[in-house]
């Protein structure tokens, strides 16, 4: 399945300073049976967004109209725990085609990546600046630039590279999974399968 294309992004960005997020926090197992990967949004977060009674909870921030953006900044150790892919639909669903962290834990970035979320990775020390920059104003805006690798605060200038395996910055690009990557070299793999004996 193709996913939209991702070369700059500039956007306001939601915070979750809180560290060691874990995919059951991200979207809790009990909504882990549906076959399509439509309506994870609804339920990202949803034991701290929600109340048992389904009405939202004040507090947090998902349900505080003063944040919003396709960049949700997490603390150090985002995405630990299980390896469900479930984790990065949700946050794909949500509306988030970036999250930040100074940490992700390994599969969780690879999930994200397989999908179309950008998973940007800085020092704990800018990480702090960008808390500091939300909290100071949630309207300030961030410019994600894949082709250069950068992350910039667009109100002080400051920024910061980030890497990315080549292969998944290449796909993200050109708006592919694997699955179309395969099928747009289909040619050179039928050109190179014909020189093979069978």
């Amino acid at each position: 399945m193709a996913y939209d294309k991702f070369d700059i992004l500039t956007s306001t960005a939601v915070p979750l300073p809180i560290e060691n997020v874990d995919t059951d926090q991200i979207i809790p197992a009990r909504f882990l049976k549906a076959t399509e990967r439509k309506g994870f949004g609804d339920n990202l977060f949803r034991d701290w967004r929600y109340n048992q009674d389904n009405s939202p909870k004040e507090g947090f921030v998902l349900n505080n109209p003063i944040y919003g953006g396709k960049i949700l900044v997490g603390g150090k150790n985002f995405g630990s725990g299980s390896s469900r892919e479930h984790a990065a639909w949700a946050v794909y669903d949500y509306g988030f085609r970036c999250v930040v962290s100074s940490f992700f834990a390994d599969i969780f970035r690879n999930n994200c990546l397989n999908i179309g979320v950008l998973p940007v990775q800085v020092s704990p020390e800018f990480l702090e600046k960008i808390f500091r920059a939300i909290e100071a104003d949630p309207k300030a805006e961030f410019e994600v630039d894949l082709s250069e690798q950068s992350i910039t605060l667009l109100a002080t200038g400051e920024k910061e590279i980030f890497d990315i395996n080549g292969y998944k910055k290449s796909n993200m690009l050109h708006g592919f999974d694997d699955i179309d990557y395969l099928l747009n070299i289909k040619e050179n793999i039928r050109e190179f399968a014909s020189d093979r004996p069978l």
